[in-house]
C-alpha cells in the first residue's frame, strides 16, 4: 500500500516541529573561496532555532561533531537542544538530500504517527558528484527517529515542491520534467507519484526557475504557502532585471491556480533582492528561500534596499513568530540559502 492509502499526509511546513534537521557544511568547493564565514551562520541558524525545537545535525564523524559542539558553545547555543549524529554526507542541502517526513492523517489507522519518504537524489541531475552519500541520508535518519521509512522510487529534491498541509503541491516544470531526474517517467507518472508518496491532491505548476539556481528551478526560490490558500512568490520590480518577466508569467499562472480545496489562491507579493553577483555570476538571491520553524523564521537576507520590505512581509503573515534575518550573501554563493539547509521532523 503506497502512504496515501495507509493514512498518511505531507504537513506544512509552519505545522508543529519536533525538530530541525541539518547537514552541517563540509564541503568547501561548495562555497570556493568563501567557506570560512559558512559554519558561523549555521551557528547563528541554530541559535534561532532552539527557542522553539530540538535540532538534529548530521556532522559526520566524533571529531567533526566535536569541532561542531565548540563552534556552537562559542555561539550561545544550548546544548541540550542540539544532538550531533555520525551521519556521513557529501554536502549541506539536506532539503534535497534528507527525509521527507509525513505525518498520520487524524482518525487513520496508519501503523505508526510518522513515516519517511525516501526519494532518490542525483545531485541535480547529476550535476555535483560525489553524491552517494547524500543518497543514503534518508533511512539513517529515519532509524535515529525511530520512523519506518518507504522509497518512493524517484528522484526528487525537497526543495522542488512546497505543500499546504490541505492536499496541494506547487512545483515547476523546469525542474520537475526534466529529463535529467527521471526520464522514464511523464508528468502524469510524477504526478501519481506525488500523490501516492505524499497524501497530496491537487498538483499546481509554476514555468522556469530564478536566473543563477542550478537546481533547474526549485520552487522555493520563487513561490512558497504561507497559510492554506495562501502564498507568497517572489516579483521583480524593474523590467530590465532578468527575473523580471519569468517571475512575471509565474504569476499570471498563480492567478489562475485554486488549490485542493478549491479556493482560488490568495497571492502576497514578496520582493526580490537586487542581483547578488560573484565572480561575474548572477547567484540565485531570494528571500522565498524562507525556513518556518516553531517559533522563528529565518530569512535570507544580502544586505540590500529590500531586505526590511521582505522581512516586514513576513512578519505579517507569522506574527506569533519571531523573523530573524539570516546573513546569506556569502551563504548564496553555494547556491542556496537557509530553506535549502533545513529539514523539519514533523511532532508525532
Amino acid at each position: 500500500m503506497t502512504p496515501r492509502e495507509l493514512g498518511y499526509r505531507w504537513p506544512a511546513e509552519w505545522e508543529p516541529h519536533a525538530a530541525t534537521w541539518l547537514s552541517w557544511p563540509h564541503k568547501e568547493a561548495s562555497w570556493p573561496g568563501k567557506f570560512e564565514p559558512v559554519p558561523g551562520i549555521f551557528v547563528e541558524m541554530v541559535r534561532a532555532l532552539v527557542p522553539g525545537e530540538r535540532v538534529e545535525i548530521l556532522a559526520g564523524d566524533p571529531v567533526r561533531a566535536e569541532h561542531v559542539r565548540a563552534l556552537l558553545r562559542a555561539g550561545g547555543v544550548p546544548l541540550d537542544r542540539v544532538a550531533l549524529h555520525d551521519v556521513c554526507t557529501d554536502d549541506a542541502w539536506i532539503r534535497d538530500h534528507g527525509p521527507i517526513f509525513l505525518r498520520a492523517r487524524d482518525g487513520s489507522a496508519a501503523p505508526s504517527p510518522l513515516l519517511a519518504t525516501d526519494w532518490g537524489f542525483n545531485a541535480w541531475g547529476r550535476k555535483y558528484p560525489p553524491w552517494e552519500r547524500d543518497d543514503a541520508v534518508p533511512p539513517q535518519v529515519a532509524r535515529l527517529v525511530g520512523a519506518p521509512v518507504v522509497s518512493a522510487g524517484m528522484i526528487l529534491e525537497g526543495g522542488s515542491i512546497d505543500g499546504d498541509g490541505e492536499g496541494t503541491l506547487l512545483t515547476t516544470e523546469a525542474c520537475l520534467l526534466n529529463p535529467n531526474r527521471n526520464p522514464e517517467l511523464d508528468r502524469a507518472a510524477i504526478e501519481q507519484r506525488l500523490r501516492d508518496h505524499l497524501g497530496v491532491e491537487r498538483i499546481l505548476w509554476l514555468g522556469d526557475g530564478i536566473v543563477g539556481d542550478d537546481t533547474d528551478g526549485h520552487v522555493d526560490d520563487l513561490t512558497r504557502f504561507v497559510a492554506p490558500g495562501v502564498v507568497v512568490t517572489a516579483v521583480e520590480d524593474d523590467p530590465r532585471d532578468e527575473n523580471y518577466a519569468l517571475l512575471q508569467e509565474n504569476l499570471t499562472r498563480l492567478r489562475h491556480m485554486e488549490d485542493a480545496k478549491g479556493r482560488r489562491l490568495e497571492i502576497i507579493p514578496l520582493p526580490m533582492p537586487p542581483a547578488v553577483v560573484h565572480e561575474d555570476t548572477r547567484l540565485p538571491a531570494s528571500y522565498a528561500n524562507f525556513y518556518v520553524g516553531n517559533a522563528a523564521v529565518l530569512v535570507p537576507v544580502f544586505g540590500g534596499t529590500n531586505d526590511g520590505r521582505a522581512l516586514d512581509v513576513l512578519r505579517r503573515l507569522f506574527p506569533d513568530r519571531r523573523i530573524v534575518g539570516i546573513p546569506a550573501t556569502d551563504l548564496v554563493w553555494g547556491l542556496g540559502a537557509c530553506h535549502c539547509l533545513t529539514q523539519q521532523q514533523p511532532a508525532a
